[in-house]
């Protein structure tokens, strides 16, 4: 654990998600878990994967599903070895 000696800085955090353009895709996958909560659908376990992935071209829009993280951080291959 990084932050065991010294407090976590959240500014900081926060400002390098916002440079990065990652700050709207946060709060989106935030939102679908407080729906999900809300709903009373257990996530233990399970990720919250995009219906259509973002490499994929797919948007935060698209919707989200409930996956097992083995799945949602695999990717699949051609016999070559390269991705789909």
């Amino acid at each position: 654990m990084p932050y065991v000696n010294k407090p976590r800085p959240y500014e900081k955090e926060y400002k390098q998600q916002r440079a990065r353009g990652e700050h709207d895709d946060r709060m989106e996958r935030q939102r679908a878990r407080r729906s999900y909560d809300k709903k009373g659908i257990s996530r233990k376990g399970k990720d919250i994967a995009h219906t259509k992935a973002l490499s994929k071209g797919g948007t935060n829009k698209d919707g989200t599903r409930l996956e097992a993280p083995s799945k949602n951080r695999s990717f699949r291959r051609k016999s070559s070895g390269a991705m789909k």
